[in-house]
């Protein structure tokens, strides 16, 4: 088998970047609504991330953002004339519908779909299962559109295989790879698929969250198992707590995170961490590498810690054997019981050797860190190839799409500001130009009209 390494695809920060507080349970997110964001700094912020990633070696990808405001879904919803009669009527007679449909949060691609690697399933494709995101109307708008432009990424049908949503209903709740972690002793190996969910749909008597809702259910994970093809054996399924969803911890990956052979996790994340911690060794089995579970103690870091500092939706990768580097927010650096944490970690003998901090704080006063940001695709070399190479970041890349949000994005926005038709030419502009960058073709409605 080829050789293959994991790959990790950012979404970029859209123009219509804004703080309306959608997202129910996501703290951040309620916390700053109705303050000013700034677009420009935004995607730029992302893009240091992306090339700084991509200097330091690792395989880093572009994924675009959606077209906002989406007037297909208001027009669906019955708004009807011009697109500037629409934006009108709807900030007249509906303004948190605006707000929603304006909303950016496409660019946290965590969410975007679930990935299972060529080694893992049946048919030997590398399968991509688009996430329905049915607990948020905000969210619930992107899934047509993440399928363009993941086909239009991972276009060759030799290697990859695309499925659509999972019916958008709350049994099947779907929230993508933010609940779904593989394993690995090395990337072209089989692997060990954790799926994390809140809450047994189908089960009236399962326990499950009494304050913010369980966005992800167990009976879709064992439905993304199945359409990729996955071993029974190979794949974990395990309960969020519902304390911690309660507290804000509204994803697994605000919580817990994993790369190759290591877990590094809250003390609170898990229902039963016990069998959490046992049905992954039986799934592991006798491999040639240990796995490691790196367990962060309560007394030692709070879940309001966790929260505050998103010290858990980072990226963990691994830069050879047991070393791995930590991507993680300042907020981390800021927060000092979780900065005295992190000292400690990597003075010790765990595979985590040094952290990173980068400077998200757009992305994060929406509520969304550096694992929020990107989606992760292990990829063989014959699949890399197979990817579409505009997608990649590079030093060109990074110049032109620094030019190219100079020219379209602003560098402040507030709700009000969604109202104004020129944002929607601003933003189709952008787009039309950003497809032709990223050879995506005519993945925008409104490129199709």
């Amino acid at each position: 088998m080829n050789s293959a390494t994991e790959a990790n695809f950012d979404g970029l920060v859209g123009p219509t970047h804004n703080y309306s507080g959608l997202s129910f349970g996501n703290v951040a997110s309620l916390n700053n609504s109705n303050q000013a964001s700034n677009p420009k700094a935004a995607a730029k912020q992302g893009l240091e991330k992306m090339k700084a990633l991509a200097d330091m070696g690792f395989a880093q990808g572009i994924l675009a953002p959606h077209e906002r405001p989406h007037l297909p879904t208001l027009r669906q919803l019955g708004f009807t004339g011009s697109d500037t009669q629409i934006l009108a009527n709807v900030v007249r007679k509906a303004p948190k519908l605006l707000a929603a449909v304006s909303s950016a949060s496409c660019m946290w691609t965590a969410n975007a779909a679930t990935v299972s690697p060529s080694a893992d399933t049946q048919d030997g494709k590398l399968h991509f299962s688009v996430a329905n995101l049915a607990n948020k109307f905000h969210r619930s708008i992107e899934h047509e559109t993440t399928g363009e432009i993941l086909r239009a990424s991972f276009a060759d049908s030799q290697y990859f295989s695309h499925h659509n949503a999972l019916p958008s209903v709350e049994h099947f709740g779907d929230e993508g790879a933010a609940n779904h972690t593989r394993f690995c002793d090395q990337y072209d190996n089989k692997g060990v698929e954790f799926f994390v969910y809140g809450m047994e749909a189908f089960n009236s008597a399962a326990v499950k969250p009494s304050r913010f809702p369980a966005r992800h259910t167990l009976e879709a994970s064992q439905a993304i198992a199945r359409r990729h093809g996955l071993q029974a054996s190979q794949v974990v399924y395990a309960q969020q707590n519902p304390d911690v969803i309660d507290a804000g911890v509204f994803h697994n990956d605000v919580i817990a995170v994993g790369n190759r052979n290591a877990h590094f996790y809250h003390q609170q994340a898990f229902l039963d961490t016990a069998k959490m911690r046992q049905d992954l060794l039986t799934a592991w089995g006798d491999r040639s590498s240990p796995f490691h579970f790196i367990e962060v103690p309560t007394d030692a870091v709070s879940v309001q810690d966790c929260i505050q500092s998103y010290l858990f939706n980072s990226q963990l990768l691994s830069r050879g054997d047991d070393d791995m580097v930590l991507i993680v927010p300042s907020e981390c650096q800021a927060n000092t019981n979780v900065w005295h944490y992190l000292q400690s970690l990597v003075a010790s003998n765990a595979p985590i050797q040094e952290v990173k901090v980068f400077d998200l704080k757009q992305s994060m006063s929406n509520g969304g860190g550096p694992a929020c940001l990107r989606l992760r695709v292990a990829l063989t070399a014959a699949e890399r190839q197979a990817v579409n190479s505009s997608i990649w970041m590079n030093d060109e890349r990074f110049a032109q799409l620094n030019q190219w949000v100079d020219r379209h994005y602003r560098d402040r926005l507030v709700e009000a500001d969604l109202a104004d038709p020129q944002l929607l030419i601003e933003s189709r502009s952008a787009l039309d130009e950003l497809t032709q960058l990223l050879n995506l073709g005519s993945i925008y409605p409104f490129q199709q009209n």
